[in-house]
């Protein structure tokens, strides 16, 4: 495993861990304590739990990772990427903003979702896909 930075872990990551090879990335990464966590994220990982005690668990998982929090300057960063994409700005909102917070901190983003590799042309996160 050769990252550096912790890895914010988006919606698009959490939803293919039953794929063998993400499977064994993820846990390299989290064997090496590099999984962050991001409001928006969590928001969209949690709105998919199929009962409260599940939703129980990730949500405490969740807030023991490292965190990057969605502040004002994240959201003004958020909408200066997308005035610098011009007319590839329509990617979903939260994903700027995952994005944005993840640079803010110094943090990646860990991903299945090519969103990613376009923002982090624009914004200073290491944009990390998951493998197939």
């Amino acid at each position: 495993m050769s990252l550096r930075v912790p890895m914010v872990v988006d919606a698009s990551a959490w939803a293919r861990l039953d794929r063998p090879e993400a499977a064994a990335f993820w846990r390299g990464v989290n064997g090496e304590r590099l999984l962050a966590a991001c409001p928006v994220a969590t928001l969209e990982i949690l709105c998919a739990t199929r009962n409260e005690d599940e939703f129980r668990v990730l949500d405490s998982n969740f807030s023991a990772l490292p965190q990057a929090p969605v502040t004002a300057s994240v959201c003004a960063a958020a909408l200066s990427a997308s005035r610098e994409l011009g007319a590839r700005r329509r990617l979903p909102a939260a994903d700027y903003l995952i994005a944005a917070a993840a640079a803010e901190r110094g943090f990646g983003v860990l991903h299945a979702d090519k969103h990613f590799d376009l923002l982090a042309t624009v914004l200073p996160f290491e944009s990390v896909r998951l493998p197939e």
